[in-house]
């Protein structure tokens, strides 16, 4: 017997909340594809110093989005096929995979947020420990080079402060822009761009989590009261 009255209206708004919910999925790793080959983010974490490779703990957070993105898919069309099937069992998986992915979210959040400073300040020891030995004529200041001006080609920025990035260009112009009285003005140090950089797409990933987490925690309430509905039609 099929649910009527209120569970059956419980029941569209489930599947209209769970194909929204697969969209989300869809979305979220289609961001997540986005930022692991964004250009200026790949140019930057695919670097090595000497055999030291630039931080990457800025990808462990994206291939936990990857991740959460084609679980969400699974488990919104999981969610939709239940709701119209008026299946118990599979409405009740649906709530099981809904409370673990909530519960790995809430984990990855509280990770990133732990992380967000310490991502910036990984990559800007890395440039910095590059640029020193770049400007010092260390054994490996070919590579450092390499990796410092693939820094200021990407971030289109030059030194660690204010002190570097107004004079390194007047006298090191084999590392900065030829635009000198340019840079002189603007005063565009890398790590002022690199704060910019991982904060936004940082800021982004935040978003899109807390959208997620709102509708699953609907999701969650209605699949329970669905659940009810289908149990009590089924006695009656």
């Amino acid at each position: 017997m099929g649910v009527e009255g209120c569970t059956k209206c419980i029941k569209y708004l489930l599947f209209v909340f769970n194909f929204i919910f697969w969209l989300a999925g869809g979305i979220i790793l289609g961001v997540a594809l986005w930022l692991r080959h964004d250009s200026q983010t790949t140019n930057i974490l695919y670097l090595q110093l000497g055999e030291k490779p630039a931080p990457n703990t800025f990808y462990v957070g994206i291939y936990i989005l990857i991740a959460v993105g084609a679980v969400m898919m699974f488990v919104g069309f999981l969610g939709c096929y239940g709701a119209i099937q008026e299946s118990q069992c599979l409405l009740g998986t649906f709530f099981t995979c809904l409370v673990i992915l909530f519960a790995c979210e809430v984990a990855a959040g509280i990770w990133g947020f732990v992380n967000k400073d310490q991502i910036a300040k990984d990559v800007k020891q890395f440039y910095d420990q590059a640029l020193q030995q770049a400007l010092m004529g260390e054994p490996d200041a070919n590579n450092a080079k390499t990796v410092v001006k693939s820094f200021h080609e990407t971030l289109d920025c030059c030194g660690s402060d204010i002190v570097t990035a107004t004079f390194t260009p007047v006298w090191r112009d084999d590392l900065c822009r030829k635009d000198s009285l340019k840079s002189f003005f603007e005063n565009t140090n890398c790590h002022k761009k690199i704060d910019e950089l991982f904060s936004g797409k940082l800021y982004l990933i935040g978003i899109a989590a807390v959208v997620v987490a709102v509708i699953m925690i609907f999701e969650m309430i209605l699949s329970m009261v669905l659940c009810c509905g289908i149990r009590n039609s089924s006695v009656y």
